[in-house]
Formats: structure tokens, C-alpha cells, sequence
């Protein structure tokens, strides 16, 4: 028996199980892709999928509704696939491990996928549905949002006729979001040079960080495992002499990375021991200074037997830990009209080191354009400085807020004869696809809501039941009323 039966409403339950079964991280969701285009030839819908894997599918007006403004309904298909060390699951074969606790779904062990996966669930759920009166239905599913909205970027939407769209791609129910930064990805690549050392081998870790979304969670403060790790290599630098082995950390340039590790070699255990005392008291300030946001982070350094290594040259390792410690990270600037919006900030999100390479990965956020080159060309700067070159990709456009939607009105009139009260409307720092779209689609009328799901782009991730229920319950209402 599937996991979810016998939640409400079944149809988007359903959905939601069938496509937490499917593998789908993103540049892997043909499968679910394809899932998709079976749903749509099962109920005689129009379907198209793309080269990019994304898919459009079109429902015709139920009767009395044929002259109606169509509506789109959008999400995407890709999830942030993150996992709890020791957990067996592979992203590139295996489902979710669903499971219920309480009011909440969550995936044991793994992250799971109610970005976006609620978004192909409620659509779905409302294709199937003939009891529901509604205008022409037009569903647009993207790839590839987590790194980057490619999917987006590819789709030519020129067959669909809807102005007015309805992204399902928020995670706070009584919030409608009107509007969103711009934003693009960052690699600094910064070549190595090794020699051969022999000494005392050990393993830097920094872990027990909360991590989280780099967009809409960047405002809680939440420590970023990559720039620990730096400050520990750092302060060992200034006390206790090694060699540099190796250093990696996150998977996701969106995410906030939650652990991150280094292998050193010390010239003797007497040195080794004295690192761990370093180590173990950066762990202890780090415990303070994040006491309120990452209260289990912890610094540990296990030391192993002799061994052989290539390990960077002092002067490949100086500029590693001047990388960590001089790029900035966090928030950047808070919106001067909006103290609570995030304007500006960056995420080095993942972190990898090959033979001859170091390789650092940024998510850069604005929705001011100027002040994100400004970030851009300081980063670009120190980069230089630091003898590391720079790519820049998959960027996006702001979504910018109009004063005057229709839609919106409707929906806030909506919620509040449905809920008794007055929803909120936001302007957010993450990214949708909706600026994008907004290129694409000429006079696009738009607005993203969601159910309230917690801790997304973490394994603590979890959806509300009842929260799902009562937004299918405004969506559907949404839709119904011309």
C-alpha cells in the first residue's frame, strides 16, 4: 500500500507519491518527464516535450467556462537531492522514502522534493478532476530549476494562449509572492600546484550546520560550512604548520553548504595534536557565535597514521584559504525600504578540489542589476588577485513587481472570503522562474503561492498535510471563479 493513501485530498497525494517514486535531481528528469506525457496521452490531453525534457500540456474550458481568460499553472520537475551521511539512496536510481509524522510528510534520510514536486501534484491532481468547473488549462513543468532554471530559459511557449499564470513554486500558505531577484552562478577556478610530502595524515571536518535555501533562507544567518572551514585552515596556518591535501564541501550552489572537509598532513603527531587543540577551539567559538542558528556545528580533526601525499604547495594553499576568508558570503545588503527583504547576497555553495584545481561555486543574488555587477566584479577582483579566473552563467532576470494585477486581486479577494483574513503579498529574494517567463510570455499577469513546507533543500525538509489540503482547496476555487 503506497504510503500517503488516505490523505486529502487523494488526487494530490497520489500524484505527489507516484512522482516521489520517480528519480528526478536535476539534468536527470527525463523519467519524470516522460511520466508526465503518459498522464497527459492517458486523458486525451495536448502534450509537448521539449529537447530540454520540459513538458506543456493543455486542458481544454469545461462548458460555460470557453470564454474565460485561460490559466497556466507552472512548477518545475527537478528536486535538490541532499542525503544524511550513512543513507543508502541513490538520486540516480532509487525513489523517496516517504513517511508521516503528524501533520507533516518528510522523506527518511533525504530531502524530499516538495520543491517542486507539490507544484506537478496539484496540477495533475487538478487535470484529472472532471468534477471541477474551470477555463482552459495550460500546465508548463520545467527542468533543471535548481541549477540554474535552464529548462526555462530553453522553453519556447509560444503554443500556449494564457497571459494569466499561477506558479506553485512558494512554500508559505496566506502569502502570495509578486515578485523576485535576479541572480546567476559563479565559478572561480583557481589552479594548484603539489609537491610530495610524507608526515601525519588527518581529516578537517566542519559539519552540524543547519544549511538551507540561499535564497529564501540567507536572512536567518545560518553558518556556511565552505567559509568554516576557511577560517579553521586559517587559524591552524597561524599556529601549527601543514600541508594541504584535498578540501570539499556541499552539493548545491543554492543550497547553504551543512558540512565541509580538508585532508592535511602534519610534520609529526606532536603537531597533529596541537591542531586538534586549535580545532576544537574554533569549534567552540563557532558554537557561540551560532547559537541561534547553528547550534550543533562542530570542528573536529581525526588523526590518522603516516602517509605519503601530493599535497598543494604552500603558496597554492595560501591562496586557497585567502579565497575562503576574502569572497564574501551571506547577505550583502538588506533592501533600504524593506528591512526584512534581502537585496543582495552570495552562496558558495559547493566546493571541489581535483589534482591541479580548485573549483568554487556561487549562487549571486539581486534584485537590483547594478549592485549585482557590483558583487560580480568584486568577487571577480579578489578572484584575479588571487591568481583564480572566473566563469559566469545561467542567469536570470529579476521578477519585478507590478503595482496593477488582476490576478492578484482576484486571489486576495479569494482568500480572504475563504479564510477570513487578508493574505500577504511579498516580494522575495530567491529565484522563480516567473522573470523568465515574464520574457517570454508578452503581459504576463503572475503569481506564485505554495503550501508551507519547512527546511527545503535539507534532509530535515517536510510539507504540511493540512496546509496542502487548504491551498488545493484555494487553488481549486481560484480556477472556478471566472
Amino acid at each position: 500500500m503506497a504510503v500517503l493513501t488516505g490523505l486529502e485530498p487523494a488526487g494530490v497525494w497520489k500524484y505527489f507519491e507516484e512522482l516521489s517514486n520517480i528519480p528526478r535531481g536535476s539534468y536527470h528528469e527525463k523519467a519524470a518527464s516522460d511520466y508526465c506525457v503518459a498522464f497527459a496521452k492517458a486523458h486525451g490531453l495536448e502534450v509537448w516535450q521539449d529537447q530540454a525534457w520540459n513538458i506543456m500540456m493543455v486542458k481544454e474550458a469545461s462548458e460555460g467556462y470557453e470564454d474565460a481568460e485561460p490559466i497556466i499553472l507552472q512548477g518545475h520537475l527537478d528536486m535538490v537531492c541532499e542525503k544524511k551521511p550513512g543513507c543508502s539512496i541513490d538520486f540516480e536510481k532509487d525513489g523517496l522514502k516517504l513517511a508521516i509524522d503528524g501533520d507533516n510528510v518528510y522523506a527518511e534520510g533525504t530531502t524530499l522534493g516538495g520543491d517542486d514536486g507539490i507544484a506537478v501534484a496539484y496540477a495533475l491532481a487538478l487535470l484529472d478532476d472532471e468534477s471541477i468547473p474551470h477555463p482552459r488549462l495550460e500546465v508548463i513543468f520545467t527542468t533543471s530549476e535548481e541549477v540554474g532554471m535552464e529548462g526555462a530559459s530553453a522553453l519556447d511557449p509560444s503554443v500556449l494562449r494564457g497571459h494569466t499564470m499561477i506558479n506553485l513554486d512558494s512554500e508559505g500558505e496566506g502569502v502570495l509572492l509578486a515578485g523576485c531577484a535576479g541572480g546567476c552562478h559563479m565559478q572561480v577556478n583557481l589552479p594548484l600546484k603539489r609537491e610530495t610530502v610524507t608526515g601525519i595524515f588527518a581529516t578537517l571536518k566542519v559539519d552540524g550546520l543547519k544549511g538551507g535555501h540561499s535564497g529564501t533562507e540567507i536572512n536567518k544567518g545560518r553558518a556556511n560550512a565552505n567559509q568554516l572551514l576557511g577560517q579553521v585552515l586559517t587559524a591552524l596556518a597561524e599556529k601549527v604548520p601543514y600541508h594541504l591535501v584535498t578540501l570539499a564541501g556541499g552539493l548545491k550552489d543554492n543550497a547553504i553548504t551543512r558540512e565541509a572537509e580538508a585532508q592535511l598532513v602534519f610534520a609529526s603527531r606532536e603537531a597533529a595534536a596541537e591542531a586538534e587543540k586549535v580545532a576544537a577551539a574554533k569549534g567552540k567559538v563557532f558554537r557561540e557565535n551560532c547559537k541561534e542558528t547553528d547550534a550543533g556545528v562542530t570542528v573536529t580533526l581525526t588523526v590518522e597514521g603516516e602517509e605519503t601525499a601530493a599535497a598543494m604547495t604552500a603558496e597554492s594553499a595560501a591562496k586557497v584559504r585567502a579565497l575562503l576568508i576574502r569572497i564574501p558570503n551571506g547577505v550583502v545588503r538588506m533592501n533600504p525600504d524593506i528591512p526584512t527583504l534581502v537585496q543582495t547576497s552570495l552562496n558558495v555553495g559547493i566546493m571541489t578540489c581535483e589534482d591541479s584545481l580548485l573549483n568554487l561555486q556561487y549562487t549571486v543574488r539581486s534584485s537590483v542589476g547594478d549592485e549585482k555587477e557590483k558583487l560580480i566584479q568584486e568577487i571577480t577582483t579578489i578572484a584575479e588577485e588571487e591568481g583564480a579566473s572566473i566563469e559566469r552563467n545561467g542567469e536570470y532576470p529579476a521578477w519585478e513587481y507590478q503595482k496593477d494585477s488582476p490576478l492578484r486581486a482576484k486571489m486576495m479577494r479569494i482568500y480572504e472570503e475563504m479564510f477570513g483574513k487578508i493574505p500577504t503579498v511579498e516580494v522575495i529574494h530567491a529565484g522563480l522562474e516567473c522573470g523568465i517567463l515574464s520574457t517570454k510570455i508578452p503581459n504576463l499577469d503572475c503569481v506564485s503561492i505554495g503550501p508551507n513546507i519547512y527546511e527545503i533543500h535539507t534532509t530535515e525538509e517536510h510539507m504540511s498535510i493540512s496546509s496542502v489540503q487548504r491551498m488545493w482547496n484555494y487553488l481549486v476555487e481560484i480556477v472556478k471563479t471566472k
